[in-house]
């Protein structure tokens, strides 16, 4: 993975919310989103069940001066939504190719919410990349659905480790060209 300290996050519209770094206050809800198996499941890092303290140091991880990926809130909280929605980072893997992650709160699914935020990252491009890439387990065909959206292009098939599955899952992996 390629290093290198990342510079502030700026604020990005994203039509019914913003996306904003995280800050302390957020992992309450961070905990209690991502302590629903369906979440953790969902992703390859998150574990089930979730231990104590793992959300507060994600964001503490999140905020970092020398942090590997930048994390912002999906905050609905100016248009009477809540807070934190979800989350969607970027992970730069190289100079000029950034990896995007995502996930909404079960409570937000099919609400549009994840394509919004992706869309407003990628037309933001806050890292200058030249690609993006970005890999969902075979059995969310919705977060696939979500990067179609937003441009990216299947690739192919893969195997990634789920912390929460304690195992590989199957994986499509996208891209998308920018600029």
């Amino acid at each position: 993975m390629f290093q290198e300290t990342l510079t502030a996050q700026p604020v990005i519209e994203a039509g019914r919310f913003v996306l904003r770094p995280l800050r302390r206050s957020d992992a309450g809800l961070i905990s209690m989103y991502t302590a629903d198996r369906r979440v953790a499941e969902g992703t390859r890092a998150i574990p089930h069940p979730l231990p104590p303290g793992a959300a507060e140091n994600f964001v503490a991880r999140a905020m970092a001066e020398k942090r590997t990926e930048d994390v912002w809130a999906m905050d609905g909280s100016t248009h009477g939504l809540a807070e934190v929605l979800g989350i969607v980072s970027l992970t730069r893997v190289e100079p000029d190719q950034s990896e995007v992650g995502f996930w909404v709160g079960p409570g937000f699914w099919n609400t549009g919410f994840a394509s919004e935020a992706v869309a407003a990252l990628v037309a933001a491009n806050p890292h200058n990349s030249r690609t993006l890439f970005a890999e969902v387990f075979q059995d969310n065909p919705g977060s696939a659905r979500v990067l179609t959206n937003s441009g990216f292009e299947y690739l192919g098939d893969a195997e990634s480790w789920s912390v929460a599955r304690g195992g590989r899952v199957p994986t499509w992996t996208y891209l998308r060209k920018m600029g």
